[in-house]
């Protein structure tokens, strides 16, 4: 049984960083992608990043609004993908999902094209 579990959310001050993580059990990931979506209340869920397994780290992608303050990596041997959150925002503010998609085709944008979620962490972020 494939599990994904997020940790790492939390409150925290306009300005400030989380990392969040997400551990994956039940099936090694090595192709498609992994993702981070959010979803704040009242509105759809969002990309937010993505990374593959092209090459030796991997192709990133980020949505526009977090391009530059917000990095996605992955550990293979921990099977494990990460999410670093720097100058938070307070409309950064969303329940947080990781998930994982085995196809290595596109888009990686888009959460119909994901197998396997996580359930949620929540991220706060405070003006």
């Amino acid at each position: 049984q494939v599990q994904l579990v997020e940790s790492g959310g939390g409150l925290v001050q306009a300005g400030g960083s989380l990392r969040l993580s997400c551990a994956a059990s039940g099936r090694t990931f090595s192709t498609g992608a992994l993702g981070w979506f959010r979803q704040a209340p009242g509105k759809e869920r969002e990309f937010v990043a993505a990374i593959t397994f092209r090459g030796a780290f991997g192709a990133t992608y980020y949505e526009d609004s977090v391009k530059g303050r917000f990095t996605i990596s992955r550990d293979s041997a921990k099977n494990t993908m990460y999410l670093q959150m720097n100058s938070l925002k307070p409309e950064d503010t969303a329940i947080y999902y990781c998930a994982a998609k085995i196809k290595p085709t596109p888009p990686v944008r888009d959460p119909r094209r994901y197998d396997y979620w996580g359930q949620g962490t929540q991220v706060t972020v405070s003006s």
